[in-house]
Protein backbone atom coordinates (compact mmCIF):
# COMPACT_ATOMS: atom_id res chain seq x y z
CA UNK A 1 0.00 0.00 0.00
CA UNK A 2 1.37 3.38 -1.02
CA UNK A 3 1.20 6.15 1.55
CA UNK A 4 0.64 9.78 0.64
CA UNK A 5 3.21 12.23 1.91
CA UNK A 6 1.80 15.27 3.66
CA UNK A 7 3.45 18.64 3.53
CA UNK A 8 2.45 20.98 6.30
CA UNK A 9 3.46 24.60 6.52
CA UNK A 10 2.58 26.57 9.62
CA UNK A 11 0.59 29.73 8.79
CA UNK A 12 3.12 31.92 10.61
CA UNK A 13 5.82 30.70 8.18
CA UNK A 14 4.04 32.07 5.11
CA UNK A 15 5.39 35.53 4.35
CA UNK A 16 2.93 36.57 1.64
CA UNK A 17 -0.38 35.31 0.32
CA UNK A 18 -1.15 36.44 -3.22
CA UNK A 19 -4.74 36.83 -4.33
CA UNK A 20 -5.29 36.77 -8.08
CA UNK A 21 -8.40 38.45 -9.47
CA UNK A 22 -9.71 39.80 -12.76
CA UNK A 23 -10.33 43.54 -13.15
CA UNK A 24 -13.98 42.52 -13.69
CA UNK A 25 -15.98 39.43 -12.68
CA UNK A 26 -16.89 36.25 -14.54
CA UNK A 27 -18.82 33.14 -13.67
CA UNK A 28 -19.31 29.76 -15.32
CA UNK A 29 -22.61 27.93 -14.99
CA UNK A 30 -25.75 28.81 -13.12
CA UNK A 31 -26.19 30.44 -9.75
CA UNK A 32 -26.33 33.94 -8.32
CA UNK A 33 -24.09 36.61 -9.85
CA UNK A 34 -25.17 40.03 -8.52
CA UNK A 35 -23.04 42.19 -10.88
CA UNK A 36 -23.81 40.19 -14.03
CA UNK A 37 -24.40 42.35 -17.09
CA UNK A 38 -27.12 41.24 -19.48
CA UNK A 39 -26.55 44.08 -21.97
CA UNK A 40 -24.09 45.24 -24.63
CA UNK A 41 -21.52 46.01 -21.94
CA UNK A 42 -21.55 42.39 -20.74
CA UNK A 43 -21.18 41.19 -24.33
CA UNK A 44 -18.27 43.57 -24.89
CA UNK A 45 -16.52 42.35 -21.72
CA UNK A 46 -17.00 38.76 -22.90
CA UNK A 47 -15.66 39.52 -26.39
CA UNK A 48 -12.68 41.67 -25.32
CA UNK A 49 -11.77 39.26 -22.51
CA UNK A 50 -12.24 36.18 -24.70
CA UNK A 51 -14.48 34.81 -21.96
CA UNK A 52 -15.46 31.48 -23.48
CA UNK A 53 -14.91 28.03 -22.02
CA UNK A 54 -11.67 26.48 -23.27
CA UNK A 55 -13.24 23.04 -23.70
CA UNK A 56 -16.89 23.74 -24.47
CA UNK A 57 -16.61 27.21 -25.98
CA UNK A 58 -19.60 28.15 -23.85
CA UNK A 59 -19.77 31.89 -23.08
CA UNK A 60 -18.89 32.91 -19.53
CA UNK A 61 -21.13 35.26 -17.62
CA UNK A 62 -19.51 38.70 -17.19
CA UNK A 63 -20.05 41.63 -14.85
CA UNK A 64 -18.41 44.46 -12.96
CA UNK A 65 -15.94 43.92 -10.13
CA UNK A 66 -17.71 42.92 -6.89
CA UNK A 67 -15.86 44.43 -3.90
CA UNK A 68 -17.90 42.67 -1.18
CA UNK A 69 -17.04 39.32 -2.79
CA UNK A 70 -13.37 40.30 -3.28
CA UNK A 71 -13.09 41.48 0.34
CA UNK A 72 -14.65 38.23 1.53
CA UNK A 73 -12.10 36.18 -0.46
CA UNK A 74 -9.26 38.32 0.91
CA UNK A 75 -10.47 37.78 4.48
CA UNK A 76 -10.97 34.02 4.10
CA UNK A 77 -7.58 33.44 2.51
CA UNK A 78 -5.45 35.93 4.46
CA UNK A 79 -4.39 37.70 1.26
CA UNK A 80 -1.52 40.16 1.74
CA UNK A 81 -0.97 41.20 -1.88
CA UNK A 82 -3.24 41.32 -4.93
CA UNK A 83 -2.52 40.54 -8.57
CA UNK A 84 -4.97 42.13 -11.00
CA UNK A 85 -5.39 40.31 -14.31
CA UNK A 86 -6.98 41.50 -17.56
CA UNK A 87 -6.90 45.25 -16.88
CA UNK A 88 -6.56 45.65 -20.66
CA UNK A 89 -10.06 44.22 -21.15
CA UNK A 90 -11.50 47.36 -19.56
CA UNK A 91 -9.73 49.56 -22.11
CA UNK A 92 -12.09 51.54 -24.29
CA UNK A 93 -14.96 51.70 -21.78
CA UNK A 94 -16.12 55.28 -21.16
CA UNK A 95 -17.28 54.35 -17.66
CA UNK A 96 -16.26 51.47 -15.40
CA UNK A 97 -18.29 50.42 -12.39
CA UNK A 98 -17.38 48.65 -9.15
CA UNK A 99 -20.01 47.10 -6.88
CA UNK A 100 -19.55 48.43 -3.35
CA UNK A 101 -22.66 47.09 -1.60
CA UNK A 102 -25.80 44.99 -2.03
CA UNK A 103 -29.36 46.05 -1.39
CA UNK A 104 -31.60 43.41 0.16
CA UNK A 105 -35.07 43.44 1.69
CA UNK A 106 -33.36 43.96 5.06
CA UNK A 107 -31.34 47.01 3.90
CA UNK A 108 -27.96 47.79 2.34
CA UNK A 109 -24.81 45.89 3.24
CA UNK A 110 -21.21 45.84 2.08
CA UNK A 111 -20.79 42.35 3.54
CA UNK A 112 -20.81 39.34 1.27
CA UNK A 113 -24.21 37.68 1.94
CA UNK A 114 -24.53 33.93 2.34
CA UNK A 115 -27.72 33.92 0.29
CA UNK A 116 -27.02 35.99 -2.81
CA UNK A 117 -30.56 35.28 -3.98
CA UNK A 118 -31.71 37.90 -1.44
CA UNK A 119 -29.92 40.73 -3.30
CA UNK A 120 -32.45 43.09 -4.90
CA UNK A 121 -30.06 45.73 -6.29
CA UNK A 122 -26.40 46.75 -6.37
CA UNK A 123 -24.70 49.95 -5.20
CA UNK A 124 -21.97 50.98 -7.67
CA UNK A 125 -19.10 53.43 -7.70
CA UNK A 126 -18.37 54.73 -11.21
CA UNK A 127 -14.97 55.58 -12.72
CA UNK A 128 -13.74 57.19 -15.90
CA UNK A 129 -12.39 54.63 -18.35
CA UNK A 130 -9.17 54.70 -20.35
CA UNK A 131 -8.45 54.13 -24.01
CA UNK A 132 -6.81 50.99 -25.38
CA UNK A 133 -3.95 52.87 -26.96
CA UNK A 134 -3.08 54.28 -23.55
CA UNK A 135 -1.87 50.89 -22.27
CA UNK A 136 -0.80 48.81 -25.28
CA UNK A 137 2.89 49.71 -24.88
CA UNK A 138 3.06 50.39 -21.13
CA UNK A 139 6.13 48.85 -19.50
CA UNK A 140 5.94 50.33 -15.97
CA UNK A 141 3.30 51.50 -13.50
CA UNK A 142 4.30 55.16 -13.84
CA UNK A 143 3.09 55.02 -17.45
CA UNK A 144 -0.41 53.79 -16.58
CA UNK A 145 -3.18 56.18 -17.65
CA UNK A 146 -4.39 58.25 -14.68
CA UNK A 147 -7.81 56.55 -14.88
CA UNK A 148 -6.22 53.10 -14.43
CA UNK A 149 -4.12 54.43 -11.55
CA UNK A 150 -7.32 55.74 -9.94
CA UNK A 151 -9.03 52.36 -10.40
CA UNK A 152 -6.10 50.54 -8.80
CA UNK A 153 -5.84 53.03 -5.92
CA UNK A 154 -9.56 52.72 -5.23
CA UNK A 155 -9.38 48.89 -5.06
CA UNK A 156 -6.33 49.09 -2.78
CA UNK A 157 -8.09 51.58 -0.50
CA UNK A 158 -11.33 49.59 -0.29
CA UNK A 159 -9.63 46.22 0.25
CA UNK A 160 -6.75 47.43 2.43
CA UNK A 161 -4.43 45.24 0.32
CA UNK A 162 -1.80 46.50 -2.15
CA UNK A 163 -1.93 45.47 -5.81
CA UNK A 164 1.60 44.29 -6.57
CA UNK A 165 1.16 43.10 -10.17
CA UNK A 166 -1.12 44.27 -12.99
CA UNK A 167 -1.56 42.32 -16.20
CA UNK A 168 -2.19 44.45 -19.30
CA UNK A 169 -2.38 41.60 -21.80
CA UNK A 170 -1.40 38.02 -22.55
CA UNK A 171 2.27 38.67 -23.31
CA UNK A 172 4.81 38.22 -20.51
CA UNK A 173 6.12 41.76 -21.04
CA UNK A 174 2.60 43.06 -20.36
CA UNK A 175 2.80 41.88 -16.74
CA UNK A 176 3.75 44.96 -14.76
CA UNK A 177 5.31 44.77 -11.28
CA UNK A 178 4.00 47.68 -9.23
Amino acid sequence: MQELAQVCVAPNKIAEVFGIFKAYCTRVGSGPFPTELFDKTGELLRKQGNEFGSTTGRPRRCGWLDLPALNYAIMLNGVTSLIMMKADVLSGFDKIKVATAYKTNEGTTDQFPYELETVTDIVYEEFEGWSEKDIEDVTDKDSFPVQLKNYISYIEEKTGVPISIVSLGPDRKQTIIC
